[in-house]
C-alpha cells in the first residue's frame, strides 16, 4: 500500500493561468518509494495556456514511487505550439487525451486535470470511463452537462482580450526561454462538454481545492467548483497553495494524488 500522508487570475491577472513569469522551483529530490503491490497509472492534463512540461517535477516524484505517468501535452500548446491554429476546440483536446488512453492501451487510469484541464477531463470521462480508475481534479473546473468553460464561470477574466481567435499569454516577458506558456484557442472556452454517459457518472472522484495562504475557503477562487463536487457525493480535499502547486509544492501534492488514487 501506498504511504499515506504524514501527518480557471489567481496569481496574474488572468484567468485559469497555469504559470507566472517567474522561474519554477528546482525538482525535489525523489519521494522514498514506498513497498506496493500494484503501481498506478497516471495521465495527467495541463490546463490553459500551459504544457505537459509543467508537470515534470510531479512525474518525477510519481515514478519514483514506482508508478507510471503520461502528461501529453494539447494540440497547440507547450511543444505543440507549431499546431496551433485558431480552430482548436475543446473536443480537440478531449480528443488528444483518449488517444493517448487508446493507443497507449491505459486502463485503470487515474486521470488528473488541472483548471482548465477540468474541462478536457470531463470530455475523457464521458468518452471512455471503461479504462477509468479515479478521477482527481485539481483546482479545476466543474462543468455540467453542456456547460462551457465560460458558461460554467459566469465570467472569464481576460475573454475580452481575444486576439486573433487566441488568449494571450500576456505575463510572458519578451526573450523568456522555452518552457513558457503560449497563447490559448478561445474556441475550447466556449464550446459545451458532453457529461451523460452513465458509467462516466458512477465514476469515483476527487476534487482537491487549492487555498492561498491567508485565505479562506469561501476565498479560493474555485471554491465554487469545490461546493460543485461536494454536492456530486465527491471527495474533497484542500491544501494551502497557489493555482500551481505542481510547480510549487510538488511534493505535497504528489502525496495527496498518491493518497486520492488509494480511495
Amino acid at each position: 500500500m501506498k504511504r499515506l500522508l504524514a501527518s480557471l487570475l489567481f496569481i496574474i491577472p488572468v484567468a485559469l493561468t497555469h504559470g507566472t513569469d517567474a522561474p519554477a522551483p528546482a525538482t525535489p529530490a525523489p519521494i522514498a518509494a514506498p513497498a506496493f503491490q500494484h503501481p498506478v497509472t497516471y495521465v495527467i492534463v495541463h490546463g490553459a495556456w500551459g504544457g505537459g512540461w509543467q508537470w515534470k517535477k510531479v512525474d518525477v516524484l510519481l515514478t519514483a514511487d514506482g508508478n507510471k505517468v503520461y502528461r501529453p501535452t494539447l494540440t497547440g500548446l507547450g511543444e505543440r505550439v507549431h499546431l496551433a491554429s485558431p480552430d482548436l476546440t475543446l473536443s480537440t483536446h478531449i480528443t488528444d487525451i483518449v488517444n493517448v488512453i487508446l493507443w497507449e492501451d491505459l486502463h485503470d487510469v487515474v486521470l488528473v486535470g488541472h483548471s482548465y484541464g477540468g474541462m478536457v477531463i470531463t470530455g475523457v470521462m464521458d468518452r471512455v470511463p471503461e479504462r477509468i480508475r479515479r478521477v482527481i481534479f485539481v483546482d479545476a473546473v466543474v462543468p455540467n452537462d453542456g456547460e462551457s468553460l465560460n458558461t460554467a464561470f459566469g465570467s472569464v477574466p481576460g475573454a475580452d482580450q481575444i486576439k486573433d481567435g487566441f488568449i494571450p499569454a500576456s505575463w510572458v516577458k519578451p526573450g523568456k526561454p522555452i518552457p513558457y506558456d503560449v497563447p490559448h484557442p478561445a474556441k475550447t472556452l466556449s464550446e459545451p462538454v458532453s457529461y451523460k454517459n452513465p458509467a462516466a457518472l458512477k465514476l469515483p472522484v476527487t476534487y482537491l481545492l487549492t487555498i492561498d495562504t491567508g485565505q479562506t475557503l469561501e476565498q479560493a477562487r474555485f471554491y465554487k467548483f469545490y461546493l460543485r463536487a461536494k454536492a456530486r457525493g465527491w471527495s474533497t480535499v484542500t491544501m494551502e497553495a497557489n493555482h500551481n502547486p505542481e510547480w510549487f509544492k510538488p511534493k505535497e501534492l504528489t502525496e495527496l494524488l498518491e493518497r486520492a488514487a488509494l480511495k
